[in-house]
């Protein structure tokens, strides 16, 4: 009887220790499937992570098309130009990044064994994008440097239609005053022509000037060239008029037609009137006016 509890007992503890050894190999497999399940959620966040950082990419690549295919804004300035260069540099060290990045958690999902039919087919696509923006990078660059090349001939165009423009101001300012110099002397030469010169004295002060003097049979006569220029007053035909003596006689000493002014009187005191300016000065530019 004895001998049968004993063995009962040992029975016992036999199994015991058999159930024990699966409990603990299957809580040991439990929490390495929660390892790997956590580690698979983990991939599974960094991927989402990554589709966002790829959409901003995107994004922004986007707005480097729109910037470039306009060409004003490539001509605002060379610090602008050498931003968009280095925008598209960045855009590029961030594409490699995001490659790797991609490449790291395709490997940590073939070691967990957590690559699931979906998992694959978004990390495919993550990969066909990346493929894409570095394309579109390649290509941007390009017309970035045909932009700047095209910028260049242009800049040059224009720098020597500004050299020919400051040729010709030079030349229409040359000739500009070359045609005022021309009008001026010719507005001098026309003044000069219808300058005229008239002096009025007596004949002692006439005589002392030397605009008058007594010759043979004591007949008078207006000097020719020996005399006081600064006696005499100077004019313009096209505006003159009439002369006050300031004298009550007047006497014209020189040779003016007759038929072309008259003396008349005003405020008792001579005047001299010219009727006909033409014919008056036709034959001497001087006059001579002889009061008492």
């Amino acid at each position: 009887m004895k001998k049968n509890a004993i063995f009962a007992v040992i029975a016992a503890a036999i199994l015991t220790a058999c159930n024990g050894g699966k409990l603990r190999d299957a809580e040991a497999q439990n929490e390495q499937l929660k390892g790997d399940l956590r580690e698979t959620l983990a991939t599974q966040d960094s991927l989402l992570v990554l589709v966002n950082d790829i959409s901003d990419g995107m994004a922004q690549i986007k707005d480097l098309e729109k910037i470039i295919s306009l060409p004003g804004n490539l001509g605002e300035s060379t610090s602008r130009k050498e931003q968009i260069k280095n925008d598209m540099i960045a855009i590029q060290q961030a594409l490699q990044e995001r490659r790797q990045r991609l490449e790291e958690l395709e490997k940590k999902l073939a070691q967990t064994g957590g690559e699931s039919t979906t998992l694959k087919r978004t990390i495919a696509n993550l990969k066909g994008q990346i493929a894409e923006q570095q394309t579109e990078i390649a290509t941007l660059t390009n017309q970035l440097a045909s932009a700047n090349i095209r910028i260049e001939e242009l800049t040059s165009e224009v720098s020597s239609l500004n050299t020919a423009k400051d040729s010709l101001a030079t030349d229409l300012n040359e000739e500009r005053a070359q045609k005022e110099a021309a009008e001026l002397a010719a507005t001098e030469a026309t003044n000069e022509l219808n300058t005229v010169y008239f002096a009025i004295g007596t004949g002692k002060e006439l005589k002392s000037k030397k605009i008058l003097e007594s010759g043979f049979l004591r007949k008078t006569k207006v000097m020719k060239g020996d005399f006081d220029m600064n006696y005499f007053t100077a004019a313009d035909r096209r505006t003159l008029t009439q002369i006050p003596t300031h004298s009550k006689k007047a006497n014209i000493k020189t040779s003016q037609p007759k038929d072309s002014y008259e003396i008349v009187e005003q405020d008792g005191q001579k005047v001299i009137r010219i009727t006909n300016p033409e014919k008056f000065w036709q034959l001497s530019n001087f006059l001579v006016i002889e009061v008492d």
